[in-house]
């Protein structure tokens, strides 16, 4: 079935019933007056979020929906029946809106949740109603009000505690194909998920979560580009985002670091709220690359982002450090579930202190920065010795102690004898 997080679809309330016109006729009983009933209110729409349903494809076929209408109303004072209400099944995590004004009118973020939408037509009075003491025998009814109708915007956000976020080939449904039984398609060669998935981590007896992997996102994406910003509202109901960078990309030319620069700064004109979540680096594809190789590189993307969050290297494909990921996650979430501050600081892949790596500027910048020292330890050691002179260097001036000398010298000479 097409994945569809988006329908428009028109709603409408039954109509009330007409009043009846009636009047009370018995043997033996002369001047009955009038006893005709109201007519029934009409059915309204409520929608109900029901469990099972991933997608709002159902409202493609079906745009249009109408409660039934109330029942005309009857003699000896009878209300005519009420119509019948009618219920319209929709995803956990449907936000509902009017397509005409915009209005937000519901969010739809629990099983078995309602919301009424529109409101059925009130039955019209029969002529009972109208009796009066200088009115006797009205033949007055009420017509019965029209139901309300409305269209409305169907957005479906998923319900899920984490968000995979990443270019695409970054390896986000390889990695929730590690950690849950989802089967998103994967292959070895570059295509990206045209859908969100849904995976559920286990971690542990009744310790688990839901992941949500949705369609990766390119620079551009504002303007349009590859599939746009459409799928980053799955993101929004999430705790956490897990941010996957491709370490060792299949392009030679392409730079993981300005890759992640450029998916923050299109998550930040997309929404603020959503750049401001929680957000934990994940280096992938740890297994293309020499162990050592692969640490060494992940420190460096990690300085040059200057990143400060949690970081795990990890390997989607062989598992290779999912597991610590999937308990921090978890401990996360339990943390906020209670109200407790986490105490996750980093990843547990990377080394806590990285050795610097040395390059001919920076061992050259070592030996000036020594120098100032070499040459006070020389001037304590001429002092000691009374070789407090310094020689002069060829083509520069004299040293301080030499100028002050020769200034003295000719202040001598200069003087009148």
């Amino acid at each position: 079935m097409k994945f569809v997080d988006e329908a428009l679809v028109k709603v409408q309330a039954g109509n009330g019933g007409r009043g009846c016109v009636s009047f009370r006729r018995e043997k033996f009983i002369p001047f009955g007056g009038p006893d005709g009933g109201d007519g029934g209110y009409g059915g309204s729409v409520l929608l109900r979020a029901k469990d099972g349903i991933n997608t709002l494809a159902d409202f493609r076929f079906r745009r249009t929906f109408k409660a039934k209408n109330g029942d005309t109303g009857g003699g000896n004072d009878r209300t005519g029946a009420s119509g019948e209400d009618l219920y319209i099944d929709v995803p956990v995590g449907t936000t509902v809106s009017d397509a005409e004004t915009g209005e937000l009118l519901g969010d739809m973020k629990v099983a078995g949740q309602t919301l009424k939408v529109v409101e059925g037509g009130k039955g019209g009075f029969g002529n009972a109603k109208f009796k009066t003491s200088t009115n006797r025998a009205p033949r007055q009814f009420g017509p019965g009000l029209p139901g309300e109708q409305r269209t409305l915007n169907f957005e479906m956000k998923v319900i899920a505690d984490v968000g995979l976020l990443g270019l695409p080939n970054a390896g986000k449904s390889t990695l929730i194909r590690a950690v849950s039984a989802a089967k998103p398609r994967v292959a070895d060669y570059p295509f990206t998920t045209l859908y969100p998935n849904l995976g559920v981590v286990d971690v542990g007896e009744h310790r688990s979560f839901v992941m949500a992997d949705i369609p990766g996102l390119i620079e551009g994406a504002a303007e349009g580009a590859g599939l746009g910003h459409r799928f980053l509202k799955h993101l929004q109901r999430t705790r956490v985002l897990l941010h996957l960078i491709d370490i060792a990309p299949p392009d030679p030319d392409a730079d993981p670091v300005e890759d992640a620069k450029g998916i923050v700064a299109e998550l930040k004109k997309y929404s603020a709220d959503l750049a401001l979540k929680p957000r934990w680096l994940v280096l992938n594809k740890m297994d293309l690359l020499p162990q050592e190789d692969a640490k060494a590189l992940a420190v460096q993307i990690v300085k040059k982002l200057r990143f400060t969050g949690p970081v795990f290297l990890i390997s989607g494909a062989t598992g290779e450090g999912t597991k610590p990921l999937c308990q921090s996650i978890m401990t996360l979430l339990e943390d906020v579930a209670a109200g407790r501050e986490s105490q996750i600081s980093g990843g547990h892949e990377l080394p806590k202190a990285p050795a610097k790596i040395a390059t001919p500027r920076k061992a050259a910048a070592r030996k000036v920065a020594k120098k100032p020292a070499n040459r006070n330890k020389l001037a304590a050691a001429r002092r000691k010795t009374g070789k407090a002179k310094v020689a002069i260097k060829k083509g520069g001036r004299p040293a301080p102690a030499k100028r002050k000398a020769a200034s003295k010298t000719k202040k001598k000479a200069a003087r009148p004898k």
